[in-house]
């Protein structure tokens, strides 16, 4: 980003020389002036938008911030689900594996 060279009170404290046929000075102070009061309105300006975007900043990190701690108790609540899928489905296996065993067992005892 570009410096800025003139502040408004360089701009209103600037001296010009005068010569004979020199620029009528009462024109120069009323631009001057006015150029001063267009760069109190940008410092302004800028001031304001530099707080904007810090503001915004701040609320997209908070965002950010609370996004990520959604997901990962959504993926916490995702994985618990996952473990509770596979421990029943484990518990049904090992079940089955007994209702097998048990039939092996003591269906040939019944039988012999």
């Amino acid at each position: 980003m570009a410096s800025i060279i003139y502040s408004p009170k360089d701009i209103f404290e600037q001296e010009f020389k005068t010569s004979m046929r020199g620029y009528d000075k009462k024109e120069i102070d009323e631009f001057l002036d006015n150029v001063i009061q267009d760069y109190e309105s940008y410092l302004t300006q800028i001031q304001e938008l530099r707080e904007e975007n810090d503001r915004l900043k701040q609320q997209l990190a908070a965002k950010s911030k609370a996004d990520a701690q959604s997901s990962y108790a959504s993926s916490q609540a995702a994985s618990a689900q996952q473990t509770r899928v596979a421990q029943s489905a484990t518990n049904f296996d090992i079940l089955k594996r007994i209702s097998r065993l048990e039939k092996e067992v003591f269906g040939k005892q019944i039988n012999g």
